[in-house]
């Protein structure tokens, strides 16, 4: 039985976890291929504790961890309310399929509740189909204002 919990950042077998599960994420070719760096890896739990409007959830199965979701708090002038970006979405080849990421996006969505959340956002690489495929049976869907001007595109420019 799969079991889904909000991450605590200072908890070292949590932190383990989130590290463990995002450089597994960062190997894959969907996540760049590339492993984290060294010091991403020593860093990563302390950066987000140090961030209340981060907040990560852990899948386990037994006392393995087998998905996680990082997601950063936003803010929508808009709205005029916090929104939350879902910025990582792991779950393990070996739990694929059997709808962890369904579990974990319902935890998201209660903590982006309880922030008084008006939206959760993520990104996706068009490619990734499976992906794409289980966030549109979340609910998630392209975003625009006006038909006319498409859909919002998501761009960046690294510092």
């Amino acid at each position: 039985m799969v079991k889904v919990l909000l991450a605590d950042y200072r908890d070292p077998v949590h932190a383990e976890a989130v590290v463990g599960l995002l450089d597994s994420y960062a190997r894959d070719p969907a996540g760049g291929g590339t492993p984290l760096a060294p010091e991403v890896l020593a860093e990563l739990p302390a950066a987000l504790a140090a961030r209340p409007q981060a907040f990560s959830v852990l899948a386990y199965d037994g006392d393995q961890a087998v998905g996680l979701v990082n997601c950063i708090e936003g803010f929508s002038t808009f709205a005029c309310r916090p929104l939350v970006n879902v910025h990582d979405v792991v779950v393990l080849p070996s739990h694929r399929g059997q709808r962890v990421a369904q579990r974990m996006f319902a935890r998201v969505e209660a903590e982006a509740r309880a922030r008084g959340a008006c939206k959760l956002t993520l990104e996706v690489l068009s490619g990734n189909r499976s992906a794409l495929r289980a966030y549109e049976r979340e609910g998630f869907a392209g975003y625009q204002l006006d038909p006319a001007f498409g859909q919002a595109l998501f761009l960046q420019k690294k510092l």
